[in-house]
């Protein structure tokens, strides 16, 4: 029983650092994109990457 002393404000400590952690998330922006980076693997390149390495061998 005297465990549960314990518990109770370890757990409430617990959940204050999660939900101050998930508000910080957000305002730091976190969570603005969530799909513009799954978006950019799927865009293709315009130059083949053939042409791109003859270009870095000229200059």
């Amino acid at each position: 029983m005297e465990v549960i002393f314990l518990l109770i404000p370890l757990a409430l400590i617990l959940l204050a650092v999660i939900i101050g952690l998930y508000l910080w998330s957000i305002k730091s922006g976190q969570f603005d994109d969530l799909e513009g980076p799954a978006h950019e693997i799927l865009m293709d390149d315009d130059e083949p990457m053939e042409k791109r390495e003859d270009y870095s061998r000229r200059s």
